[in-house]
């Protein structure tokens, strides 16, 4: 994809399903959880507006968002049957889904939808030293809380770079903590610019963030097309200019046995709902189309979602 990428849904498709009428989830009642994130993260803020969505247009599904240290985490919830849905890097789930370390076996997943792009953010003070990956060398970085994405993506990172860091794995909250007060050289986080928080601590603590876009030949040639090169806009953080890093893939995903009509009742919200799915600092930043929602490669559509979007885009 060539659009800028920043995290919202289905700008224009909104256009191309006017008039177009569904109906609704006819099944028995039941709770829906849905594996999410961090706090202060996208992932969860996305999760609670879908959950009220679902609410408001399904009174027989009891939609609920969860927060979690995401990605790694939220595989394990869909797996246990501890959660119906999950928001899943492409990257994990690809992992999962071959059985790759940290899953102890292969994973079967289904996908409900591709819903966003997230920021790989190398974030370090303004004032510091590091501007390149090759400064942090033996420096101590907060790959991320331990059942994140980018705590396995940060691994990538540093391991094509040839760079070996100090690694620490804080949760969110913390690693933000820990750059302000120079416990950390650099924290990295993978989701929406601004992150909200990033962009409250750089009120206070001037930040900059790393270029990562060398890495990208490396990262795709060793694990394929779920990473992309994106450009984080000029000014997204105060004083801080454009640069490129990498992009990710958002899914939401079920196990296989998840029922069809609630799949079906999940696509037909993002779909008809999309603009009020789009949290607060992503709205105007970016629209994706059907053929981005249903591209939700490596991952299968589950069968309800795949026969939701025929229905609705013929």
């Amino acid at each position: 994809m060539t659009l800028t990428r920043r995290a919202a849904l289905l700008g224009g498709l909104g256009l191309a399903l006017a008039g177009c009428s569904t109906a609704g989830y006819r099944g028995p009642e039941r709770t829906l959880t849905i594996a999410a994130g961090e706090r202060g993260g996208f992932y969860l803020a996305f999760a609670e507006l879908l959950s009220a969505e679902l609410n408001r247009a399904e009174p027989l599904l009891h939609a609920e968002a969860v927060p979690t240290e995401a990605s790694v985490a939220n595989v394990g919830l869909v797996q246990q049957g501890r959660a119906d849905l999950g928001l899943v890097l492409a990257d994990v789930a690809q992992t999962a889904l071959g059985g790759g370390p940290p899953f102890a076996g292969k994973v079967p997943l289904r996908a409900l939808g591709r819903v966003y792009e997230n920021y790989l953010q190398l974030v370090v003070r303004a004032d510091g030293p590091v501007r390149r990956l090759a400064d942090l060398a033996g420096r101590p970085v907060s790959l991320g809380a331990g059942g994140s994405g980018a705590a396995q993506l940060g691994e990538r990172v540093f391991a094509k770079a040839g760079v070996t860091v100090d690694a620490r794995h804080l949760p969110f909250d913390d690693a933000v903590r820990a750059l302000a007060g120079r416990r950390v050289d650099a924290m990295l986080w993978s989701g929406g610019v601004p992150t909200p928080k990033l962009a409250e601590l750089n009120r206070t603590t001037p930040i900059a963030l790393v270029p990562l876009d060398a890495v990208v030949p490396a990262l795709r040639a060793a694990y394929g097309p779920v990473y992309d090169q994106v450009q984080v806009p000029d000014g997204a953080y105060r004083g801080v200019g454009a640069l490129s890093t990498i992009g990710v893939a958002n899914l939401l995903v079920c196990a296989p046995s998840l029922p069809d009509d609630v799949s079906a009742a999940v696509v037909r919200l993002l779909v008809e709902r999309a603009t009020a799915l789009v949290p607060a600092e992503a709205v105007g930043t970016q629209f994706l189309d059907v053929r981005t929602l249903i591209g939700t490669q490596p991952v299968p559509l589950q069968p309800g979602a795949a026969a939701a979007y025929r229905t609705l885009h013929g």
